[in-house]
């Protein structure tokens, strides 16, 4: 008999194997073309690379310092100022991560433990509510439905308790594309007023937003800003997600107690590719461009498509699209993900798994990240079902 198997008891009895690696998993076995995880199949831009070969050959093999080479959280803290007006001094108020899920897993668990609970909006990126449970919290939905995904904030008010420790915001949104505007912010802002309640806000898509509209960070809101962490990638920025490169801020008091928690997960990240960041980020360019980038993918993957029986949910932000299939099969979302795997070798995520109930709408998620040769071919086979 193995050891343990009738006294382990797990911590997530209700945590399986992703839904992203299901379905890349299934996606290599059939031989699909994989928009269902989201990672970019184009090259990276040749400048980084060449930054990052210059700090390998200087030597730059050992630890960086735990909370982020000093270059780097300069060049960050200039770009946030730039950006979003909001002044986060490099040496108390940023930290470098080992990528954005790291950031989060840190930031909750400096501060959830048993019986507070954390406001979540669902459909929500599946990192949040595992991380709140392993260190005792209780996760309080927010369910948010097709087509608009917009919050009733009224809700949200009847929701908070004295239990409440945070609050979860994601935008622009995985997995539905939707974006956050001034107002939501400014309701945020207003039933939080008076609280100690701690704003962790998922930003990686920051630069990912299209037809004009501007991304409304938490660090442009000081009565939010005070009380909030806002997490970044430079994997969703610069096309390198490989590379598990993120960033945490937030006010000096709540900084240190994140720290406390990163020193002992992570420790340090990868120093050479901080150092080659830091240089990259001096050209504003290269991250304020992205928006265009993606818009006009956006724009080609859905031209391609406007003639099958999917039915186009318009997305505002991130790199993926979601579609729905109503019109084409009464599958649920999971079943029909797993048939356009087998019977036409296309993968996507059903957006079901993002809640924590059984709500199917029958939308599921492209990601539109890839070569033309991709999204020409994905096209192909989207119309022809």
């Amino acid at each position: 008999m193995p050891l343990f198997e009738n006294s382990l008891t797990s911590k997530l009895p209700r945590v399986g194997t992703s839904i992203f690696t299901e379905m890349s998993q299934m996606a290599n076995q059939y031989k699909a073309i994989n928009l269902s995880q989201g990672f970019p199949d184009f090259d990276v831009d040749d400048e980084l690379i060449k930054l990052v070969k210059k700090y390998l050959n200087k030597g730059i093999h050992q630890y960086a310092p735990m909370q982020g080479a000093i270059q780097l959280r300069e060049a960050i803290s200039k770009k946030i100022s730039s950006q979003y007006g909001n002044h986060y001094h490099p040496e108390s108020e940023i930290t470098i991560t080992a990528g954005a899920t790291q950031a989060i897993f840190t930031a909750i668990s400096a501060f959830v433990k048993e019986e507070d609970e954390v406001i979540i909006f669902t459909p929500a990126y599946d990192c949040y509510e595992p991380t709140v449970e392993l260190n005792g919290g209780r996760s309080v939905f927010v369910q948010l439905k097709s087509p608009d995904f917009k919050i009733n904030w009224e809700e949200v008010k009847k929701l908070i308790s004295q239990k409440t420790k945070m609050i979860i915001i994601n935008s622009p949104h995985n997995p539905t594309g939707q974006i956050l505007d001034e107002n939501d912010l400014k309701e945020l802002e207003k039933i939080t007023n008076d609280s100690e309640i701690i704003i962790l806000s998922d930003e990686v898509y920051e630069h990912i937003i299209f037809d004009k509209n501007q991304h409304q960070s938490i660090c442009k809101y000081p009565k939010l800003s005070n009380r909030s962490f806002a997490v970044f990638s430079f994997g969703k920025t610069f096309h390198v997600t490989g590379w598990k490169m993120g960033y945490c801020i937030g006010p000096k008091n709540l900084m240190n107690e994140f720290r406390k928690v990163h020193q002992f997960n992570v420790f340090s990240c990868n120093h050479p590719l901080q150092l080659a960041l830091a240089e990259y980020l001096e050209i504003e360019e290269y991250y304020l461009r992205l928006g265009d980038f993606y818009q006009e993918k956006r724009d080609y993957f859905n031209d391609i498509i406007q003639s099958s029986r999917f039915t186009i949910i318009p997305s505002s932000g991130t790199y993926f699209q979601l579609l729905n299939f109503s019109n084409i099969s009464e599958d649920s979302d999971l079943e029909m993900c797993k048939k356009l795997i087998r019977e036409h070798k296309i993968a996507s995520i059903p957006i079901s798994v993002f809640y924590n109930s059984t709500l199917d709408e029958k939308n599921l998620r492209f990601c539109f990240a890839k070569k033309k040769e991709t999204l020409d071919a994905a096209g192909e086979i989207l119309i022809k079902i």
